[in-house]
């Protein structure tokens, strides 16, 4: 539990960490943009790996018995945040609407999982990334108060969106039907 809890410690102070603009921007300047995206990248993909080997091997803790409706919840709300995940790449309209595509996948990804899991380890890691999403979208938009909204893309049309969505659907039904029993353990679908 331990790798666990510093995994996402990590992760959130990372991310957080962006938002404050003049100590990324101090980074920068000190150490130069490539070298800084290059120690961003590491201390990320350090993090996530704390996170997946400390969740893999935590303990099972119950917490609370998740009624069993709520595993469909996963299924159900996943569709939609690969949708946002891929449109977070593939700008649309989509994109346009959700305006951080990318923190809302998050957030929902969590969301649907935090409802169907009730045990700690899977409260600290959904949780946690759920509370992560919800802090970093208000900071944004204090940002945005202060400084103005960020230049809006060119208005793009709908085949852009059209692409977003048979990507994010393919994800869905490959990482659902093949890629979660497998690095997860746990069938996705049908049980």
């Amino acid at each position: 539990m331990t790798l666990l809890v510093a995994g996402l410690l990590l992760f959130i102070g990372v991310h957080l960490a962006t938002r404050a603009r003049d100590g990324r921007a101090r980074l920068i300047a000190r150490f130069g943009e490539p070298a800084y995206k290059i120690g961003y990248s590491a201390l990320s993909t350090l993090a996530l790996a704390l996170i997946v080997y400390g969740y893999s091997h935590a303990l099972y803790v119950g917490v609370w018995t998740p009624p069993a409706w709520t595993r469909h919840i996963p299924a159900a709300l996943m569709l939609p945040a690969f949708i946002l995940l891929v449109s977070a790449y593939v700008p649309g309209r989509i994109r346009a609407a959700a305006k951080h595509p990318m923190l809302a996948a998050v957030k929902l990804w969590a969301f649907a999982h935090l409802a169907a899991n009730g045990d700690l380890a899977s409260i600290l890691l959904f949780g946690g990334l759920l509370a992560y999403g919800v802090i970093a979208r208000i900071l944004i938009k204090r940002r945005e108060r202060k400084e103005g909204p960020a230049a809006a893309p060119a208005p793009v049309d709908g085949r852009n969106d059209i692409v977003a969505v048979a990507i994010g659907v393919v994800l869905y039904g490959v990482f659902g039907a093949f890629l979660h029993p497998i690095l997860i353990g746990v069938p996705a679908f049908g049980s």
